[in-house]
Formats: structure tokens, C-alpha cells, sequence
């Protein structure tokens, strides 16, 4: 194989490939050998079809095979021997393929850029003072009785009040018409919850129990659902129950069946210590980020425009919830989804130098995550996914997760490193 490597511009880089006759001959031989064993062919038993014959039928099939695979493994040698670290997808560009002649083809590639860091030891960081008050003490034991808390019938009255818990039963029609979700039973609902559309929380309040009752609710334009929106919904609905919801006393007894604290003066101090920890990783992370971008500060470097649009492409699918879902075809979907790209432009460069940087040290300090400990930090996870523990594993098996995880590994130990040799300068917070 005949390989020539032209520079196009400070990342782009351009190969031209010669792969020899004898080569295609072999490719070609091994794509009709393997057709060969398993086509069905009248009037040929299984194997036993003559060459001529398979080319006749599968000739641009196995062409369209071989050329893949060609130009598949001659990029995966040549990236390996000339060490290059691509990052885009090969712009291809193929010559005529023919049995028995050499085969040429071209391709277009980005690559990682080529960085030098230097004085990122002993860098200064400042941690702004900062402490748990005890209005936040407070508050945490408030979110703790409403977890506790439970719901009771409500005996002393059989109409519905702004905050009540009530089941109900509602079938809702459109012009007589049924729709999509139109009818729940045993549905729970808490009233002035905002949980479901407010005009049809504000009807429920005055309805009484047990009895049937008449709604009407006007849809806004904008809804999830096309088919209610600036529509008029007919809801008949049922109040089953009433119920309210009871939150525990803040007493001994209380931290007692809510932790395994002997007193809420030791459940008190407890949550005090799990807000301090929870602080000091905030401070942490705020640290960290300080080193990083003093590091991009430091050493200002280009990056291909390939990584940039990967790493958008992930923050746009975080955003989105899901993988692949920008597919838009709507002028103002494809509108909205540039102008989110513009926005998250400036972060996709901040997160792809920060890696880029953080790798570089990582390889020259000798950072790495050892086999036993990724084995161990994906047992963790699994174990920490509950319901989602078998998904997650299956996940793991595959190797570039596993691959992703590691990297992620090595750059957080990477950063505790910086963050273990930086100076931190201890500041008070602005009046």
C-alpha cells in the first residue's frame, strides 16, 4: 500500500492511498468466497456455484463490500503508522474499483491538535468563605417532614378546598368526541398542586363528593397535545375521596422514625454535617473550575471546528433528553435549534480545551485509571441504579462505554491532582 500525507491547514490533512492489485484480488476472492458458501442459487447446491455465476448476480453488492472494506482498513493502518489522532468523520473520495487493477482512493480528516502545558502546578484559587446558616438547617427539616408525611380522609366536610388530595374519576370529551388520556380513574390529584392545567385544578375546588359533576375547560394554544389546544374540554368528573396531607410533629420521636438518630437535637446536627458536606463539594467544584479556566487562560490554543460540533451535538441532546432527536425538519425547528448551537458554541469550546488540556497532564503526571478500579466504579453505579441496574450493566459490557467512563475518571483525578498542588487563598464573600 502506497500512502502519501499532505497538510491542508493547521488540522486538516489529506491521504491519498495506492492499494495494490494483489490486494484487491485478495479482498475480492474473500467476499465471493464467503457469498459463495451462503447464497441459495437454483439449479447450484450451497458452495458449489461457480464464480462467474455469483458475479452475475451479487457483482455490485460485493464491489459495494469491498470497496468498504478497502478503504476501512487501509484509513484504520494508516492512522495507526503515521500516529494520526482523528477526530471528524474521513471526507472520502474513491477512484474506479475493478478486480485485478490497484484501487486509489483519497480522504479528508481533522486532527486533535498538538499542545505543549507548562506551569500548571501551584496555581492560585480562591475559596470564598461560606457557611451552613441555621435558616438552612431549618429548611432541610422541612423538606424531611413532607417526605414523612402521610394523607388522611378528610371526615368533616364532603367539599373540595384549595389544597386538598382527592382520587377522582374523569372522562373528558371534545364536541362528543373522545381523545388521547380523556379518561383516568382513581386519579390523585392535589389541588392547587400545579400539576395538571390550573383551569381544571380551580374547577375541582367546591365540588362535592360522591356526586357527578360537569366541568368545562378551555385548552391554551401551545399544548403538548395539539388536539386540546384553544379547544374546549367536557369533563365529567367524580370526587372519590378527600383526603389531607398530615406532616409529623419536629420532635424526638419524629427523628427517631426518620433516621436512625435517638433525638431531633442529633437528627439537627446530623443534617447540619450533610449540608457542611454537601458545601465543601460545591467549593470544590467552583475550585476546579477556577483551575480550568486559568488553564485555558494560560495557554490559548485553536481546536477543530469537528470537536467543537461534536461536543454542541452532546449538549444539545443533554438539553433535548434523548439521542438524535434534532432531526427537525420545520423551518422555525431548524431555526430554534441554530440559535441554540450559537449559544452553545462558547461552552462546547470551553468543555473541548479543558479536556484537551487536562489530557495533555494526565499523560505527562502518569494519571490512570486501572482496570480493577473501573471495574469497581461501574459495580458502584450498577448498584446505585436500582431498577436500571440491568440496563446499566449492559451499557458497561460495551467497550467504548467503558472506554468514556475511564476518560471521565482519569480527568477528575487529574483535576483533584491540580487541586491538591494549587495555592487556595481563603476570601470573604462580597458585601
Amino acid at each position: 500500500m502506497k500512502v502519501d500525507l499532505d497538510i491542508v491547514s493547521q488540522f486538516q490533512r489529506k491521504i491519498s492511498v495506492e492499494v495494490s492489485a494483489e490486494a484487491v484480488n485478495k479482498e475480492f476472492s474473500s467476499a465471493y468466497g464467503n457469498l459463495g458458501q451462503k447464497a441459495r442459487i437454483k439449479g447450484f447446491r450451497p458452495g458449489k456455484a461457480p464464480r462467474s455465476v455469483v458475479r452475475g448476480i451479487y457483482g455490485d453488492d460485493v464491489k459495494s463490500q469491498v470497496l468498504e472494506r478497502l478503504v476501512e482498513q487501509s484509513l484504520r493502518e494508516v492512522f495507526r503508522e503515521k500516529g494520526l489522532q482523528v477526530v471528524s468523520r474521513p471526507e472520502i473520495d474513491v477512484g474506479v474499483l475493478v478486480e485485478g487493477s490497484a484501487f486509489t482512493f483519497s480522504a479528508v480528516v481533522e486532527v486533535k491538535p498538538e499542545i505543549e502545558v507548562k506551569d500548571y502546578l501551584g496555581l492560585e484559587v480562591e475559596r470564598v468563605e461560606r457557611f451552613v446558616e441555621e435558616e438552612q438547617v431549618g429548611l432541610a427539616l422541612s423538606h424531611l417532614q413532607d417526605a414523612h408525611a402521610h394523607l388522611e380522609p378528610v371526615e368533616s366536610r364532603d367539599e373540595v378546598e384549595q389544597g386538598d388530595f382527592v382520587l377522582l374519576d374523569f372522562v373528558g370529551t371534545i364536541n362528543g368526541r373522545s381523545f388521547p388520556g380523556c379518561k383516568k380513574e382513581n386519579f390523585l390529584l392535589q389541588v392547587n398542586g400545579g400539576n395538571v392545567l390550573p383551569q381544571f385544578e380551580e374547577a375541582i375546588v367546591g365540588l362535592k363528593k360522591d356526586m357527578e359533576h360537569t366541568i368545562n375547560v378551555t385548552y391554551p394554544d401551545g399544548q403538548v397535545q395539539p388536539e386540546l389546544a384553544g379547544k374546549e374540554v367536557v369533563f365529567r368528573v367524580v370526587v372519590r375521596e378527600i383526603k389531607r396531607k398530615v406532616i409529623p410533629s419536629l420532635d424526638d420521636e419524629f427523628a427517631k422514625d426518620a433516621s436512625d438518630c435517638a433525638s431531633l437535637e442529633e437528627l439537627r446536627v446530623k443534617v447540619k454535617a450533610q449540608l457542611e458536606a454537601e458545601l465543601r463539594e460545591i467549593q470544590r467544584g467552583e475550585l476546579k473550575e477556577q483551575l480550568l479556566t486559568q488553564l485555558i487562560g494560560k495557554h490559548p490554543f485553536e481546536i477543530p471546528h469537528a470537536m467543537v460540533d461534536q461536543q454542541i451535538s452532546t449538549l444539545m441532546e443533554r438539553r433535548q433528553g434523548r439521542p438524535g432527536s434534532l432531526g427537525s425538519t420545520s423551518p422555525e425547528e431548524r431555526s430554534s435549534i441554530e440559535q441554540v448551537h450559537r449559544e452553545l458554541e462558547p461552552r462546547a469550546q470551553h468543555q473541548v480545551k479543558t479536556r484537551l488540556l487536562i489530557e495533555k497532564i494526565s499523560a505527562l503526571e502518569k494519571i490512570d485509571i486501572s482496570n480493577d478500579e473501573l471495574r469497581r466504579k461501574i459495580e458502584e453505579m450498577v448498584r446505585l441504579a436500582k431498577d436500571k441496574a440491568v440496563a446499566l450493566r449492559e451499557f458497561y459490557h460495551r467497550d467504548d462505554a467503558r472506554e468514556d467512563l475511564r476518560l471521565q475518571m482519569v480527568f477528575e483525578r487529574t483535576l483533584d491532582f491540580l487541586l491538591e498542588r494549587a495555592k487556595v487563598k481563603e476570601v470573604r464573600p462580597p458585601a
